[in-house]
């Protein structure tokens, strides 16, 4: 039974870490002015302006109309912006552990999934600022759980959710509906496979794009939207505006200073600074107060292991024929997740992307327990339980610039363990 309700108490307690002192650093953080001013003027036009005219914007409306229930219900304000992306941020710690109980069956290592969650700093920071990116994790981590237990009418409709928060849920569709694909042909012959050849189309095509067209009602409804003058069919002026956006994302390589070639995305190598500033008060000479979306270190290096673990599995299960749920799930949440970036070589992109698959990293660490339970049994539980410490602790030093604090100068640049951090 305690074991069963781990998961929420973790949730409570990462809830009352994420919103306290949200709204303490006034200024926007990383790219919140982009968001924040996206959320206010859906909010009074429905669609996104720039002063009295259109504003082209280069992502769908729903992760900014979420912002902006936030501000609706605490107002205008720094804890108003940031409110909606914190209760995510918590939620995504329960269906981390929905999944883990589908894939594992074992109250531990569900509730440590859990903890593992909410000991992330790269989570936290996520759960902390409001850009879209967490949004579209929680959306992603749900479907991934409605397409474990096969209900692939409730994961057309949550990948739509996702696709209309962040282009990048387009490689789960695609994942997911050809796994989904597979299936059917494997178990349906020639008339059985007319059925369920139509309810995938329809499940992973027509219900994911009628839902990210739904998002874009604002848009619709409004004559104040970018290209609504390009043409005389909106239609036209729909797909022309898509058209100018993708091209935005396929042609985006302006140099930034923390921009990190995906490579180096599992080994932190260059984590993204949201904010730093030299403030006073710490008691110090000098002080410093930064948000860095660093992962836990320990985790995401151990991280790297059970994946290395998981992909030797696949790799073997491919000549066996015989392929663990889990092992699949993951995989397909990496290949998905992480996978595509490394086509766009040329492209800026930056660390705090790889939020989308986090959660496949963390079941990856979980299965790799899973066996290191069963292989060495009394000695596999005390190493487990060393390493779990081990993390906690080092979650722990890293808080100050996870919360954005004000400390020493020195202390903060006892936390910056490489050159590529600062």
């Amino acid at each position: 039974m305690i074991a069963a309700i781990a998961p929420i108490v973790i949730a409570l307690i990462s809830l009352v870490l994420r919103v306290m002192n949200l709204g303490s650093i006034k200024s926007f953080i990383f790219d919140e002015v982009y968001y924040v001013d996206g959320a206010r003027d859906l909010l009074k036009y429905g669609v996104e302006v720039s002063g009295s005219k259109p504003e082209f914007i280069v992502h769908p409306p729903l992760g900014k109309w979420m912002i902006a229930s936030g501000i609706k219900v605490f107002g205008d304000n720094p804890f108003g912006w940031r409110i909606a992306t914190a209760v995510v941020g918590s939620l995504l710690i329960l269906v981390i552990a929905l999944v883990a109980h589908k894939l594992f069956r074992d109250p531990l290592l569900t509730g440590l999934a859990s903890a593992l969650m909410a000991l992330d700093g790269l989570a936290l920071v996520h759960s902390r600022t409001s850009l879209l990116d967490n949004f579209l994790t929680f959306f992603i981590l749900l479907a991934t759980y409605f397409f474990i237990t096969k209900q692939y009418w409730w994961t057309g409709l949550i990948l739509g959710l996702a696709l209309a928060t962040k282009w990048s849920a387009l490689y789960f569709i695609i994942a997911f509906g050809l796994i989904a694909f597979y299936r059917a042909f494997s178990h349906h012959t020639g008339k059985s496979l007319v059925k369920p050849t139509v309810q995938r189309i329809v499940q992973f095509g027509v219900i994911p794009i009628g839902v990210y067209v739904i998002s874009w009602s604002g848009w619709f409804a409004s004559n104040r939207g970018w290209a609504r003058d390009h043409s005389t069919n909106i239609l036209n002026s729909f797909i022309y505006y898509h058209q100018q956006m993708l091209g935005f994302h396929t042609g985006l390589t302006e140099k930034h200073v923390y921009e990190a070639n995906p490579w180096s995305w599992l080994f932190m190598g260059r984590p993204t600074s949201f904010f730093y500033e030299s403030p006073k008060g710490c008691g110090a000479k000098s002080c410093s107060q930064e948000i860095i979306a660093l992962g836990t270190p320990l985790l995401w290096w151990l991280g790297i292991a059970a994946i290395s673990f998981i992909i030797g599995l696949w790799v073997r299960s491919i000549f066996t024929r015989h392929f663990d749920p889990a092992i699949t799930v993951i995989i397909t949440g990496l290949v998905a997740g992480y996978l595509p970036w490394f086509f766009f070589q040329e492209r800026t992109v930056f660390t705090f992307y790889a939020i989308i698959f986090e959660p496949f990293v963390i079941l990856a660490l979980v299965f790799a327990v899973r066996s290191i339970l069963a292989t060495f049994k009394v000695r596999g539980e005390v190493m487990v339980a060393a390493l779990f410490i081990l993390i906690f602790l080092n979650f722990v030093y890293f808080l100050p610039i996870y919360l954005g604090e004000v400390i020493s100068y020195d202390a903060w640049q006892a936390r910056m363990w490489f050159p590529s951090w600062i």
